[in-house]
């Protein structure tokens, strides 16, 4: 009988990170604390999973897809709510939705199909740039928190400007701040999906070197 990767520890999490997020969807639109508090949670969460993974050592491949799912879904409804509080700005949630969604997307499904095979790929880590991108957590925590927080603080502050900090509502403040982070976030992220475009086609290209090879 083989194992039941559906009830290992860390899916376990990442299905309750989904129902979580599910209310928050429900919520979205009229209840700004219940919402807030389900998404955060759900994306609180998102720490746990990794650190359960590597503890019961079970690592999985629907587990990490089922990490990235969540993520992206919750950011892409997240957008559509603002776009609907901030109809001017639609075509700029548009475009953060569509970068998210399809750079990670190509991001993994080609990281995926890299560990099939043997050739040589672009590997961004070699940027000293990239490389602390990647390898110093606090880095990483920082570009994601304050990606999060812009887009958190523009939803709140549809409902509570907060308290006055140097002369603005404090949720504004934080959306001016953490604006910057959110923008080089999302270059980064084109930058991994240009990258994985360069890869995907080096796949393709061996790929149909060896197939005419065989034909011959």
């Amino acid at each position: 009988m083989g194992e039941n990767i559906f009830l290992f520890v860390p899916n376990i999490i990442g299905f309750g990170r989904v129902i979580l997020a599910i209310i928050s969807f429900y919520y979205m639109p009229t209840h700004c604390i219940l919402a807030c508090t389900c998404y955060v949670t759900s994306a609180f969460l998102d720490a746990f999973d990794g650190h359960a993974a590597r503890y019961f050592n079970q690592s999985t491949k629907f587990g990490a897809m089922l990490d990235q799912l969540t993520d992206r879904a919750g950011t892409a409804c997240l957008m559509m709510t603002l776009a609907t509080f901030y109809p001017d700005y639609t075509f700029w949630f548009q475009i953060s939705m569509a970068i998210d969604i399809t750079c990670h997307w190509l991001y993994l499904h080609t990281t995926t199909l890299q560990g099939k095979t043997s050739h040589k790929f672009i590997d961004m880590s070699e940027n000293p740039i990239m490389h602390l991108y990647y390898t110093n957590k606090n880095v990483l925590f920082f570009m994601c928190a304050g990606n999060e927080a812009f887009y958190a603080a523009l939803y709140v502050l549809h409902f509570y400007t907060g308290p006055t900090v140097l002369g603005i509502g404090l949720f504004k403040l934080i959306a001016l701040i953490s604006l910057p982070v959110a923008v080089v976030k999302a270059a980064i992220s084109v930058l991994h999906g240009f990258v994985a475009s360069l890869n995907l086609a080096t796949i393709d290209v061996n790929e149909r070197a060896a197939l005419k090879e065989k034909q011959k």
